[in-house]
């Protein structure tokens, strides 16, 4: 009987999520948001509880962020990831500043405490590499001149999560600073391990994964990431970031075959992921935070469009594709709803899942729109700035010298 309602539960959650994606796809506008609503509907306090499936929702959740970052790690290659950390990390170090201390005073000004502000500062900093992805490509964007500068911060955010994790997990656990240390300085020699052997040895794991049958390359690309993933977690580094560096390992053929195969699963686990947060959201939550998660909202994508403009300049990118990427990295997604849900679990503040969950899907729903519409709101303004000075007929001529010769036209005349 369990087993029956389970699978009711299940299959209606997929059917649903199956009917929004069509909805947005119509709309052209990302699923995400639907996503969260429907986990908001159907979650805590919702219209309708589904506790049969809640733990098979948490497992695919965490599938679904595992899927995520080995499918951002197979967009790079090791050396292009090397390349990308020595050129472009004072992009990485303006993305922090500008984008992590909004988030921080914020929750020093709610009395949310340090270790809250930490946590509140990395929801704020990450953006969705996700959601990202998705719109460069429906914009047909990805062969732009400014698209490299948005993937290396992506990149960097992303392996900037393998110092943080560990560190917000030792805050939340409440461990001694020696503790602290000896977690962080683990998750830091795996990382690196992880990634020597990606860069030194990535192409004999190609090799080692390779398979002409579709099959074999799915189970075993799968079943390593699932491990390397089980093995980094276990160890006090982020799951997500094994992952990512999994798909750093392999290229070529392999990473394509990986993608088209794995893509679909991606998907789906997911659209998972999004809904298991919602679930755990109490939708009366929301409107207390309402007001102070559309202020956060409103200054870090400020901010987010400062930092690509500024990341963009500084690689010689035109003036319109600067805008084009600082308005292609506002949205906000996985990672940060990941951070906060830690932050939940561990029960230091009760309001920051909910804060979190509106100020996502805020940026989520504002981040396509900023990705396409910056550029020539830009433009649009400069544009009237100029023509509120002097109109070019109507400036008096300019002095001439003395004894010049008076202007002709063509023919010559005065």
């Amino acid at each position: 009987m369990h087993s029956a309602v389970f699978l009711i539960e299940f299959g209606a959650i997929i059917l649903g999520l199956g009917l929004l994606g069509r909805v947005a796809g119509r709309l052209k506008f990302s699923p995400i948001p639907l996503y969260l609503l429907a986990g908001l509907a159907f979650g805590e306090g919702g219209l309708l509880p589904l506790p049969a499936s809640e733990e098979f929702v948490a497992i695919g959740a965490e599938i679904g962020v595992i899927l995520l970052l080995l499918m951002l790690g197979l967009e790079y290659t090791a050396s292009d990831l090397v390349s990308n950390l020595k050129t472009q990390y004072p992009a990485g170090l303006v993305d922090f500043t500008l984008n992590a201390l909004p988030g921080a005073a914020a929750a020093l000004l709610m009395g949310w405490g340090p270790v809250a502000a930490v946590v509140l500062a990395g929801v704020t900093w990450i953006s969705s590499s996700g959601v990202i992805a998705k719109v460069m490509g429906d914009l047909g964007r990805l062969g732009n001149r400014e698209t490299p500068v948005i993937l290396s911060i992506l990149v960097l955010e992303d392996l900037a999560m393998a110092v943080y994790l560990p560190i917000i997990t030792a805050l939340l656990a409440g461990v001694s600073l020696a503790a602290g240390s000896a977690t962080l300085a683990i998750a830091l020699g795996v990382a690196g391990a992880v990634l020597f052997v990606a860069v030194r040895y990535g192409r004999l794991i190609s090799r080692f994964v390779s398979s002409d049958d579709p099959e074999k390359l799915l189970l075993v690309v799968l079943g390593l990431t699932l491990l390397v993933a089980g093995i980094a977690q276990q160890l006090q580094v982020s799951a997500a970031v094994g992952a990512f560096l999994v798909g750093i390992a392999l290229s070529g053929e392999v990473a394509e075959g990986t993608h088209t195969l794995l893509s679909p699963l991606r998907d789906l686990f997911a659209a998972v992921f999004f809904v298991f947060f919602g679930l755990h959201t109490d939708p009366a939550s929301i409107p207390p935070v309402l007001l102070p998660a559309l202020a956060l909202a409103f200054v870090t994508a400020l901010t987010k469009v400062a930092t690509g403009c500024w990341a963009a300049k500084r690689a010689g990118v035109g003036v319109k594709g600067r805008w084009r990427a600082g308005g292609t990295l506002v949205a906000r997604g996985e990672f940060s709803i990941v951070i906060a849900g830690l932050a939940v679990t561990a029960g230091i503040e009760p309001e920051m899942g909910p804060l979190a969950t509106a100020y996502v899907l805020i940026l989520v729903v504002i981040g396509p729109l900023t990705a396409r519409y910056t550029e020539p709101v830009a433009a649009w303004i400069s544009k009237r700035r100029s023509s509120d000075g002097p109109r070019p007929d109507t400036a008096p001529p300019p002095a001439k010298a003395p004894g010049a010769v008076p202007d002709q036209d063509p023919a010559g005349r005065a």
